[in-house]
């Protein structure tokens, strides 16, 4: 069987902020092309919204907390949305939840993730 594609589209927001829509599965297998993008967005807060992602393994969720990290390093803004049932699980189940910053909108992550 053909694994489903992973796509990555930026965006921005009114804001400034580098909105990043991933929808397939972000596993060891896709992250590559996001780890990519993350790492060339040098500047701007960043909000993931993960609505489209049905499923994420623990590579793909060490990409987002890398992700997470390398902003906060920077001192830029982080925000993820989207979060479907199964990656709520995931979060809580590795304790990801509580260090995230998570919205319920694109728009409410934008509002808060200012640059």
């Amino acid at each position: 069987p053909s694994t489903p594609t992973f796509k990555v589209e930026t965006s921005d927001s009114p804001a400034g902020a580098r909105i990043l829509t991933l929808s397939g599965p972000l596993t060891i297998q896709t992250l590559f092309d996001f780890q990519q993008i993350v790492r060339e967005e040098t500047t701007k807060p960043i909000i993931l919204d993960i609505s489209s992602v049905a499923y994420m393994d623990s590579a793909g969720l060490g990409c987002v907390v890398s992700a997470y990290t390398s902003c906060q390093r920077n001192g830029r803004a982080f925000g993820i949305t989207g979060l479907t049932d199964r990656i709520k699980t995931l979060f809580a189940v590795t304790h990801v939840d509580g260090l995230l910053p998570c919205f319920d909108t694109v728009e409410s992550a934008a509002a808060a993730v200012k640059p």
